[in-house]
């Protein structure tokens, strides 16, 4: 009972610390992303705080950060923007069709919970996994990039660049070195501290988390308590034009936001060797998403720059995300003086140690040794993610490992031909007969030249799908239009059930008394082994 304790109270404290640095690195990039969709920071904000919070005690993966993020914003920008142009100027109704759109996007993802929807991220093929990890890598390489831009938008040169890149580079030397001297340190926190240190007692002009809100057209950090957003019933009216209008930017948010955390949820278990719950995560997702709409937030999902700081730091249950979402509210609401001084350089310098840390690096090195196919998957989804969204590179992948797929296996649908004594012509069919096949399967018959009595045996076939069973209903029509006998043995029991179901002269065509051990293998165990003991070894 000890351990167990003393093994908890450790969990705790690594789950405190990892938190207080997520929390930081929440900051800039809730403000970030706000700017990105057109709205307030403190929309960005609150939804960090209130789908961190929700996501983390009800969500199915601990440890997992969640929070806005930039695959959503870039959706949002036009909403916003087209929401305005419906109103008054200075009405911001663009904001209001905006939380009606991240109430509906959250109902479709609890839809898909409750229809446990989840599961399906299991389909989705490792060279997707690993182009999905490198692409978001180069996101969020590239999204830093802008923060060594000052509010004019021109890059940063001469003393100002270099003090910059020194600050990124002490924060990543920090992190770097940190864990090499002690692992009882969370290397992220310490770094933000000595170059927040730095920067505050050597009084050097940089760019803050101050600064940065106030460029941005912010008027800082500082907010109250987030508020039920009553006028979105009054000002969005509730009717079939609305739902026109947010239904599709809600539906590909909701698709976005579901696939980002899957994916993300799915690395993490990777990471940490565990397994988390994808339908419980839709529904928390789902739910935090309808509440950070009615109470004024942009909407989010899981994060993986952050989640990667989180478990990297140590965080690896719930307590991490709660402690992370409380301490970004306790921020906007009392310490937002202090939170603003912290550096950009120091953000940026963890944030690049994210990145060389989700980079998969080992890419490089199998390249040449996976299947050519696998290489365009991976190398395509990578750059989908940097020129569209997660979204797109991801359904993408899986289309061109799924085409991939179902050509490699039309390619292996083979016919064995033999004579039997009385004249009967014999077809063996192995391999898999669907969709991608049927054309080679109609190719192993010569209806016109074969003889009066013909036999198809799909003992080492497997009939995958309505396609199949189309080819087999032609094919006998084309036999018995030549006026000839032909039977099918070895039929599955479904694909039986759907010919009787076609037409009742498949109770004639199908042989259903079958004295073979190779057939009873799946239908009878016991009759298997029946048939095995007949044969002498």
């Amino acid at each position: 009972m000890t351990e167990f304790i003393r093994k908890r109270a450790a969990n705790a404290k690594n789950d405190i610390l990892s938190g207080i640095t997520v929390a930081l690195a929440l900051v800039p990039e809730a403000v970030a992303f706000a700017f990105v969709a057109g709205v307030d920071p403190l929309v960005g904000l609150y939804a960090a705080f209130m789908i961190g919070l929700i996501t983390s005690i009800f969500g199915g993966r601990p440890g997992m950060i969640s929070g806005a993020t930039g695959a959503l914003a870039v959706v949002m920008v036009s909403l916003v923007a087209d929401g305005n142009a419906m109103g008054a100027e200075g009405e911001q109704l663009g904001l209001y069709y905006l939380f009606a759109t991240v109430i509906l996007m959250g109902i479709i993802q609890m839809l898909a919970g409750i229809l446990k929807l989840g599961k399906f991220v299991r389909l989705i093929p490792h060279p997707v996994m690993m182009g999905f990890v490198n692409g978001l890598a180069i996101v969020i390489f590239l999204s830093q990039l802008g923060m060594f831009k000052d509010a004019s938008g021109d890059w940063f040169s001469g003393f100002q660049l270099w003090i910059m890149l020194g600050l990124v580079v002490l924060t990543m030397a920090i992190m770097f070195g940190l864990p090499k001297i002690t692992k009882k340190l969370p290397e992220a926190l310490i770094a933000i501290l000595i170059v927040s240190a730095i920067v505050i007692f050597g009084n050097l002009d940089v760019a803050t988390v101050g600064s940065f809100i106030r460029d941005g057209g912010g008027e800082g950090l500082k907010g109250g308590l987030p508020q039920f957003q009553t006028d979105i019933f009054s000002k969005v009216p509730f009717n079939w034009q609305t739902l026109k209008f947010i239904g599709p930017y809600a539906l590909i948010l909701a698709a976005i936001g579901l696939i980002e955390s899957l994916m993300t949820l799915n690395l993490i278990d990777e990471l940490t060797e565990t397994r988390g719950n994808t339908n419980k995560e839709c529904m928390a997702q789902g739910g935090a998403n309808i509440v950070t709409g009615l109470f004024g937030g942009m909407g989010g999902c899981a994060m993986i720059g952050q989640s990667l700081i989180n478990i990297k730091g140590g965080g690896r249950g719930r307590l991490s995300g709660i402690v992370a979402a409380v301490l970004l509210l306790v921020f906007i609401l009392f310490a937002s003086g202090l939170i603003e001084q912290v550096p950009i350089a120091a953000l940026v310098g963890v944030m690049f140690m994210v990145v060389i840390g989700t980079f998969a690096w080992s890419s490089f090195r199998i390249l040449n040794k996976i299947p050519v196919s696998d290489v365009i998957v991976l190398v395509s989804v990578s750059a989908l993610t940097v020129i569209f969204d997660l979204a797109i590179a991801v359904i993408a992948g899986v289309i061109i490992s799924a085409l991939v797929f179902s050509w490699e296996n039309a390619k292996r649908i083979r016919a064995r031909k033999r004579l039997r004594e009385d004249g009967t012509k014999v077809y063996e069919i192995w391999g898999p007969l669907f969709f991608g096949s049927i054309l080679a399967f109609n190719d192993k018959f010569d209806v016109k030249n074969d003889p009066d009595n013909v036999e198809i045996d799909f003992v080492e076939s497997r009939i995958s799908d309505h396609s199949a069973l189309e080819a087999i209903f032609n094919l006998v029509n084309k036999y018995e239009a030549e006026g000839k006998s032909i039977k099918l043995k070895h039929l599955s029991e479904d694909c039986k059930i759907l010919l009787y179901k076609a037409s009742p002269k498949f109770r004639e065509v199908i042989v259903e008394d079958i004295d073979d051990p190779r057939y009873h293998l799946v239908e009878n165990p016991e009759a298997f082994t029946k048939g095995l003991s007949e044969y002498k070894f």
